[in-house]
């Protein structure tokens, strides 16, 4: 996994999947995010490093699109998003993003044991992500 800074969607695996949701038909785009998050979560011993990725900047999404979320304006971001477009996210997407954050910055995470010495700069990255996902429950 190419990573270039701290932010959700600076690894090539979070541009990669913002990519997908991008070309993903537009009904069906909560549906990718809902079933990254959940893949992650149903990960029974250790989360490969371009899950974690995928769903970091999948709770990122959702977090963006939540009252006090923080505007994306990273370029690796969904262009429909960086571009005005928005998302309905169902109530229970935040819990969800919630969770999958705390698996992947947990142990047995690929994602975490790559910022090795960095983890704490990475994690602070995500706070207002973070943020917005636990003001939403």
């Amino acid at each position: 996994m190419g990573t270039w800074d701290f932010g959700p969607f600076d690894n090539d695996s979070a541009a990669d999947w913002c990519g997908d949701l991008q070309d993903t038909d537009p009904a069906r785009r909560v549906e990718l995010i809902r079933d990254t998050l959940t893949e992650v979560l149903h990960e029974s011993e250790y989360v490969e490093g371009d899950l974690g990725a995928a769903a970091v900047a999948a709770a990122a999404v959702v977090a963006s699109q939540l009252p006090g979320g923080s505007q994306l304006t990273s370029p690796y971001a969904p262009d429909f998003l960086t571009g005005g477009g928005t998302l309905e996210i169902p109530a229970d997407l935040p819990p969800l993003a919630l969770r999958a954050l705390d698996r992947v910055a947990g142990d047995d995470s690929e994602w975490s044991e790559l910022w090795e010495d960095s983890l704490p700069k990475a994690l602070t990255a995500l706070r207002p992500v973070r943020a917005a996902l636990e003001s939403a429950g």
